[in-house]
């Protein structure tokens, strides 16, 4: 895709008013859309913040001339940007959406599992120590916005 500069790129050909800052992260709109920003983020994920109209705006621009159209355009121009942005399609994109959701709720299952294990059970200083790293390691990965892997949330749950 070529960075943020291809991403910016691209989205000149689905949304208006393209402006991109000195990082590369651009910012533009279209129809319903007030406000789209976009940029991939260290780990490489696209990272975009969407602004959408509401209440009155929204039902005054739907109402207007060719309102519902331009609603249409705007959602087929949005989910054309993220497929191409992603390469994943819409179906993907949700499957990847619950994937990543399994592997947090899993994680915070296990961390939560082993504060419980170490309140209940009578747990040497070493386990108690390693336990508190692990934690702390998933803890950091969920801070910054990661997914942990199975092999983390395993290497917890061994402990107990």
């Amino acid at each position: 895709m070529g960075g943020n500069a291809g991403l910016a790129k691209l989205a000149t050909g689905y949304f208006e008013n393209i402006n991109v800052d000195a990082e590369g992260v651009f910012s533009g709109s279209f129809g319903l859309l007030v406000k789209v920003e976009g940029s991939y983020d260290s780990a490489g994920k696209l990272a975009v913040d969407v602004e959408q109209m509401k209440g009155a705006d929204l039902a005054a621009f739907l109402e207007s001339d060719d309102g519902r159209e331009q609603a249409m355009e705007s959602r087929r121009r949005w989910s054309g940007f993220l497929d191409e942005a992603t390469g994943y399609n819409a179906k993907q994109r949700g499957d990847k959406a619950k994937e990543d959701a399994k592997k947090l709720s899993k994680a915070k299952s296990a961390i939560k599992m082993a504060h419980k294990s170490m309140e209940m059970m009578n747990v040497d200083q070493t386990t108690v120590d390693r336990a508190h790293e692990l934690i702390a390691q998933l803890e950091a990965t969920m801070e910054k916005g990661e997914f942990p892997t199975e092999t983390q949330v395993k290497k917890l749950n061994d402990l107990f």
